[in-house]
């Protein structure tokens, strides 16, 4: 497993910084994860996250069962309660919200549908779905939680990667989340001011790092150590800060994921603004994922955590100074080539100008201008689109 040492921050006297967010993208992931979450899926920090999901986790046992042997029981007086025996089980198991999902789906059930049944209805209907479909093996995740619960339901060759062992990933970079390292929760854009603060207390409020019955999800910023790429056009600095999220499901809900980017803010909602350079990471929870996560996601993730940000500086710069258009001939063939309609052409030359003061004429001014109006789509699919073509122009500058 690859190691590395965690480094302490640069501290910044400065109470913040002066940052342009109407350049780069505008990245919502985070802001949804805040929105929602209820109060008992914050955490304040790293240390308290993976105590709780390493607890989960030790209290959990793992079994492959054949599905025909699955028992449903429920009881006429008790119409909301559905239990399972599973085979060599010492006692009967609870599904969760979650795998009851799972095992309906399983059987090829609406899971919805059979929810708003009684309990002794849902119970012959999956009973019926499990003893008429073809015998197969299931991985089962079970806990004691109080009662024997049933957390998911899986294929046989589920590979689990521990919501744990993720955060403990993301610790050996970032220590507790707080400040402790470079690593921490983010700070507060105030829109007022345009200064973005890196010290804000860490409270329910603020914090990044959540964790439910089905998944983790966190997000770190390097936010007390700016990066300068180039210059505004009144010559202040363009300031960036390093940023990455990364999110889990042990029980199947979603993909393990590390995203990580350049930002140069993060405002009170948690959106992020002024995104660059944004990357993913995506592993399936198949057969050899367990390898994957240590063979690819964690040593990228501290790769990213320990880089120089030249790379990333340079490219900036080079899209800055590499002239592609110099009158407006030159700037609406230069998009055409790219497949961009006659209108977002003229959308995204008159955005550069009505923004900068002056027509487009670098790469990085297009880049601008596009990721600006990729903003304004409704449709992801459209804005994806977009913000892909002009990552394209970024890789086409270096």
């Amino acid at each position: 497993m690859v190691q590395m040492e965690i480094q302490v921050p640069t501290r910044n006297a400065r109470a913040g910084y002066k940052v342009d967010v109407s350049r780069g993208q505008c990245v919502g992931r985070v802001s949804s994860e805040w929105f929602n979450r209820p109060a008992d899926e914050r955490y304040l920090s790293l240390t308290d996250l993976r105590k709780s999901v390493r607890a989960r986790s030790q209290r959990s046992r793992t079994r492959i069962v054949e599905s025909e042997r699955i028992r449903v029981e429920a009881s006429r007086d008790d119409a909301e309660r559905l239990l399972l025996m599973l085979p060599d089980a010492e006692a009967p198991v609870a599904p969760t919200h979650w795998s009851f999902g799972q095992l309906a789906s399983l059987v090829g059930a609406p899971a919805a549908y059979l929810r708003q049944l009684p309990a002794p209805l849902a119970a012959i209907n999956l009973q019926c779905g499990l003893n008429s479909q073809r015998a197969e093996q299931v991985k089962t995740l079970e806990i004691q939680n109080g009662r024997l619960e049933l957390r998911a339901v899986t294929g046989p060759d589920y590979g689990r990667i521990f919501d744990h062992e993720l955060v403990e990933a993301v610790q050996k970079i970032a220590g507790n989340g707080t400040g402790d390292t470079r690593w921490k929760v983010p700070g507060v854009l105030d829109w007022s001011t345009g200064i973005y603060n890196p010290n804000v207390d860490i409270s329910s409020d603020t914090t990044t790092l959540y964790a439910s019955d089905r998944d983790v999800f966190l997000f770190l910023v390097d936010d007390l150590n700016p990066i300068e790429a180039g210059r505004l056009p009144n010559g202040e600095p363009d300031l960036y800060f390093r940023g990455f999220y990364c999110w889990n499901s042990e029980v199947g809900a979603r993909t393990l994921g590390i995203a990580s980017f350049y930002l140069r803010a993060v405002c009170q909602n948690r959106n992020l603004w002024g995104v660059e350079d944004f990357e993913e990471i995506t592993i399936r929870h198949s057969k050899y994922a367990a390898s994957r996560f240590a063979l690819e996601a964690e040593p990228a993730l501290i790769q990213f955590a320990d880089s120089s940000p030249m790379p990333f500086v340079n490219g900036i710069k080079t899209a800055r100074q590499r002239v592609v258009a110099r009158d407006d001939e030159d700037r609406h063939s230069f998009l055409r080539k790219r497949g961009f309609s006659k209108f977002e052409t003229t959308k995204i030359i008159d955005t550069v100008l009505l923004e900068e003061g002056r027509p487009p004429e670098s790469i990085f001014d297009f880049v601008q201008g596009i990721t600006r109006v990729a903003r304004d789509k409704a449709h992801q699919d459209v804005r994806l689109d977009m913000e892909g073509k002009a990552k394209k122009l970024l890789d086409f500058a270096a």
